[in-house]
């Protein structure tokens, strides 16, 4: 079965948002081309727009990218905080904005996080552009569906896209955060954030069937998978769960033309040295190998502060390396989780069979479930979530750079939001 072994076993490898109220009186609106793929083309022309300009369909296009492009920034971000949490990122460095998340103290709460504009930034938090990608999913939804649709290409797939698109910024937002707030509205438990999300990605499935587009579709039924599963609506994350073809994954692109456009990932632990793997990733074993899901090179040296033994993560090697937003080897795990037993013995071993792994022998229980997810999803995003819902301690003590650790499970809703939001 498993050997969670973290020993310092060595690798013989070589080496703008509703948060605090986005006005529409002067949107920016990021005019980029497109590939059949939705890969965000880094030429742009930014430029303020009044928000009458914004009712015209000949920006339709711009606006679903612009979307689009902002949230691929949140998911990056949200990744990279979720890891510095949960510990598969431990810091290696002095500075500030790292280890106040390091060592999970209250003072995040001072930060909202911001798409990167170089390759050195070191902060952390995702709540901006997630917030900037929601509310700009929404405001394009509600203008494109006014147009006639004669006059907007792709009509009904760029509907599609923004409902789901504005499904998962709010998942994102529900995962992280105790608590919540949209569009200047009043506080949302985060399970009110979940149902609100289930809702987006059932308004995006009939836009992706009258638009034929199956990927959009599959996306919305991982996504609304999701949302139900952190609901504890088992039977229908399940039924959508298995909605979705073997081999699916919706990516997010990264390129390396603007810093912002980069994944954070790769600059954070090859460009810089700054966040080791986690003392419990350093090394994974899967029937006496190291797991290939969870690939670590000890270094051999220290990290960037001149003495954290470095722990270098393998699994986004260049900063333009995609990441998935939805997959079925996701959709499988949830079938998984909500069904259990036999089931969940069945559908781990379609993915270790899909991958060519060692076929898994355990009986499907939760705690193996949970496992399967923290190897499979290592550097993804899904722990912080998963150590909420399913009560799993946090680290105690203090952190390995000797500081004590706060009080900081789920991340608390910025002091911006609230000092700036009437209704808080």
């Amino acid at each position: 079965m498993y050997s969670t072994e973290s020993n310092l076993k060595q690798d013989t490898r070589k080496p703008r948002s509703g948060g605090w109220k986005l006005l529409l009186a002067a949107l920016p609106i990021m005019v980029i081309g497109l590939t059949g793929c939705d890969r965000l083309l880094e030429v742009s022309v930014p430029g303020a727009a009044e928000d009458s300009e914004l009712d015209n369909p000949a920006l339709s296009r711009s606006m679903v990218v612009g979307a689009l492009g902002e949230f691929e920034c949140a998911w990056v971000n949200y990744s990279l905080t979720n890891a510095i949490l949960t510990e598969e990122f431990r810091s290696a460095n002095g500075w500030r904005a790292t280890n106040i998340w390091n060592s999970r103290l209250a003072s995040v709460n001072e930060t909202v996080g911001l798409c990167s504009n170089n390759r050195n930034q070191d902060s952390f938090g995702y709540y901006a552009p997630a917030q900037t990608a929601r509310f700009m999913a929404r405001d394009g939804y509600d203008r494109i569906s006014g147009f006639d649709p004669a006059d907007v290409p792709n009509y009904e797939q760029s509907l599609a896209k923004l409902k789901a698109y504005e499904g998962y910024a709010l998942t994102l937002l529900g995962e992280g955060y105790c608590e919540m707030a949209v569009d200047g509205g009043p506080l949302m438990s985060r399970q009110d954030v979940f149902a609100m999300a289930e809702q987006r990605f059932t308004e995006a499935m009939p836009h992706a069937q009258a638009s034929g587009d199956e990927t959009i579709l599959h996306m919305a039924n991982v996504g609304r998978a999701r949302a139900r599963l952190n609901q504890g609506d088992l039977g229908g994350a399940a039924s959508d769960a298995e909605a979705v073809p073997q081999g699916f994954v919706r990516w997010a692109h990264y390129t390396s033309n603007q810093p912002r456009r980069e994944n954070r990932i790769y600059n954070q632990t090859y460009f810089n040295d700054r966040l080791t793997v986690g003392t419990e990733y350093e090394w994974v074993e899967l029937n006496g190998d190291q797991d290939p899901r969870v690939p670590v090179l000890d270094t051999e040296t220290t990290g960037e502060d001149g003495a954290t033994h470095y722990f270098l993560q393998e699994k986004v090697t260049s900063p333009t390396q995609d990441m998935p937003i939805a997959s079925w080897i996701e959709a499988q795990l949830i079938i998984a989780e909500a069904r259990g037993g036999g089931e969940a013995v069945a559908a781990i071993n379609r993915i270790r069979d899909y991958q060519d792994l060692p076929a898994y022998t355990g009986d499907g229980s939760l705690e193996d479930v949970i496992e399967e997810r923290r190897r499979q999803f290592f550097l993804e995003g899904h722990r912080l979530n998963d150590m909420l819902r399913h009560n799993i301690p946090f680290p105690t003590g203090v952190t390995n750079r000797g500081d004590p650790y706060g009080p900081v499970t789920c991340i608390p809703l910025p002091e911006q939001e609230r000092l700036n939001n009437p209704n808080i």
